[in-house]
C-alpha cells in the first residue's frame, strides 16, 4: 500500500471514526464523574482529555510512513 493511500485511510478514520466517537466518550464521562464540579476541576479535565486525544493518532504515524514491502 503506498504512503498516499495509507494516509487517506488514516485521516479518514481519524476524522470520521477516532474523533467523533471519542469526543462523544469524553463528554459522557465528564457528565456522569464530574456534575456539578467547580469549573477549575473541569477546565483540568477537559485539559488532560484534549490531550489524550492525540496518543493513537501518533501510534498511527509510524504505520502511514513505513515504507511499502515491494
Amino acid at each position: 500500500m503506498s504512503r498516499r493511500t495509507k494516509t487517506l485511510i488514516s485521516a479518514i478514520v481519524i476524522v470520521f471514526v477516532w474523533l467523533p466517537v471519542y469526543a462523544w466518550f469524553i463528554a459522557g464521562l465528564q457528565w456522569r464523574i464530574l456534575p456539578g464540579a467547580h469549573w477549575s476541576l473541569s477546565m483540568l479535565f477537559y485539559a488532560l482529555a484534549g490531550t489524550l486525544w492525540i496518543v493513537p493518532i501518533g501510534l498511527s504515524l509510524p504505520w502511514m510512513y513505513r515504507e511499502p514491502k515491494v
